[in-house]
């Protein structure tokens, strides 16, 4: 398969601002001509190796972070927006959108945008008692959408918020050491810790009493507990996040606080280096890590997707969760797999079979349309609630790698990752999934024309050309 040409001309012009050079003075530094520096930011030329090089020894600069998933994910997220029937001339083609993407990323950004506060209001025209409940701003997206989208182009990696976790965690040793240390904190700043059979977590700040479930596992109420000493010794820090963020309400912002204070207690729970430093000993054994740092088979996956440090990266994976309904719950990829914005997952994923087999791990060797392989695993995550006639909350999760990584994986043991046949064809979105032949199609496909033939039925009622 021929390499992939990279074109990366707004990274390069964004790294040339940032250091405060001239053209002129960037394109010496990295040994090229001022044109043809010209041409790579404007992405006519693709960036070539020499200057990946020099980027690396001139600045110290990570170099994968050229390929990161942002054009990726706005590339997917145009295509789904351009499935809706009010382009009725199709979209453009998929290079044009890659272009768009890569080279004017802020008018990509901008289009999204506007789509998005179309189809709000026309979900809001078409129910008017949804719309009295929400806000008077039709074009604002929603506050949870707006968070999501944070989290997503943020790369699910908040590098204040990690490193502040990572240096409170670090001197106490175990995760035993790190949740009482977080008890004695928060005793120090008049905070009293209870148990009860109520709410997860309850905070009176009233009383300065917080009450955790005595419910739920231990890994729950770790995560609980530091969560809460976010929101109490670091608040400081999570507002000046958030400021960075301008949110368009103050209930985004609320939501997104929540949010910073949940990574706050995942890096806490899963100190940056040390988990890093020991998945990689464990071959990302998800059990073994689990064990290891007392925290739930859901968070250490999570955790696994957000090692994007710059310098200091992990395997880049994707992480889904999704519910009995096939609604996806939770996502984020740092691989070249992006999920859909709406709707649920692909139905050949076999993260849905998980719900079939509690408490077992499934593995998946897939291939996407674009020619891309990974590495799947799925495991049902259910959630009960404590007592008989509490409901239980059932999810299943996935995570995954592209499969020149599986080396790195305990899961990839005696499986077959060079025999083609061995790869299971999934996709994004029916959408957008280009296959012709999925027996599992919902809707036809973009950018293909149908044929319908009365005649004649096959495992669907059209013919893709």
């Amino acid at each position: 398969m021929a390499q992939q040409k990279l074109y990366a001309g707004a990274k390069l012009r964004e790294t040339r601002t940032r250091l405060g050079l001239t053209q002129r003075a960037f394109a010496e530094k990295l040994g090229v001509s001022l044109p043809y520096l010209n041409q790579m930011e404007n992405n006519n030329r693709p960036v070539s190796t020499g200057v990946v090089l020099a980027l690396a020894q001139e600045f110290g600069f990570d170099v994968t972070e050229l390929s990161s998933g942002d054009a990726e994910r706005m590339v997917t997220d145009m295509r789904e927006a351009l499935v809706d029937p009010v382009f009725a001339d199709g979209a453009p083609p998929l290079a044009d959108l890659r272009l768009a993407a890569s080279n004017a990323p802020a008018l990509a950004r901008a289009f999204l945008e506007l789509h998005r506060a179309y189809r709000q209001t026309t979900e809001r025209l078409a129910s008017m008692d949804e719309a009295l409940d929400r806000e008077n701003n039709p074009a604002r997206p929603s506050a949870w959408e707006e968070v999501r989208d944070f989290f997503h182009y943020c790369d699910n990696y908040i590098d204040p918020v990690d490193r502040a976790a990572e240096n409170f965690a670090r001197p106490h040793g175990e995760h035993r050491d790190v949740v009482k240390a977080a008890i004695d904190t928060l005793e120090r700043s008049g905070i009293n810790l209870r148990a009860s059979g109520d709410s997860l977590r309850r905070f009176d700040p009233d009383s300065g009493t917080l009450t955790i479930s005595a419910r739920a596992s231990g890994a729950t109420r770790s995560f609980q507990i530091l969560h809460q000493l976010a929101l109490v010794t670091h608040g400081k820090l999570l507002d000046a996040t958030l400021d960075l963020a301008r949110f368009q309400s103050e209930q985004a912002r609320q939501i997104a606080r929540i949010g910073l204070a949940n990574y706050f207690a995942g890096a806490a729970l899963l100190p940056y280096t040390e988990f890093l430093a020991t998945a990689q000993e464990v071959r990302h054994d998800l059990e073994l890590l689990a064990d290891r740092f007392g925290a739930s088979i859901e968070q250490v996956a999570h955790r696994l997707s957000t090692l994007q440090r710059t310098g200091a990266k992990g395997i880049p994976f994707y992480f889904v969760r999704v519910d009995q309904a096939g609604t996806i719950t939770k996502r984020h990829s740092a691989t070249r797999l992006q999920f859909a914005r709406y709707g649920g997952a692909c139905p050949l994923w076999n993260v849905h079979q998980a719900f079939e087999r509690p408490g077992h791990f499934l593995r998946q060797l897939a291939e996407t349309p674009d020619g891309v392989r990974y590495l799947s695993i799925a495991r049902d995550v259910s959630k009960p609630g404590g007592a008989f006639h509490a409901p239980v909350r059932r999810y299943a999760i996935g995570l995954g790698c592209e499969v020149t990584h599986a080396s790195e994986m305990v899961y990839a043991d005696d499986l077959d990752v060079t025999k083609p046949a061995a790869f299971e064809p999934i996709g994004i979105s029916c959408r957008i999934c280009e296959r012709r032949d999925c027996h599992q199609r919902s809707i036809p496909p973009l950018e293909r024309r149908l044929t319908i033939d009365p005649n004649n039925r096959g495992t669907l009622p059209y013919r893709i050309d």
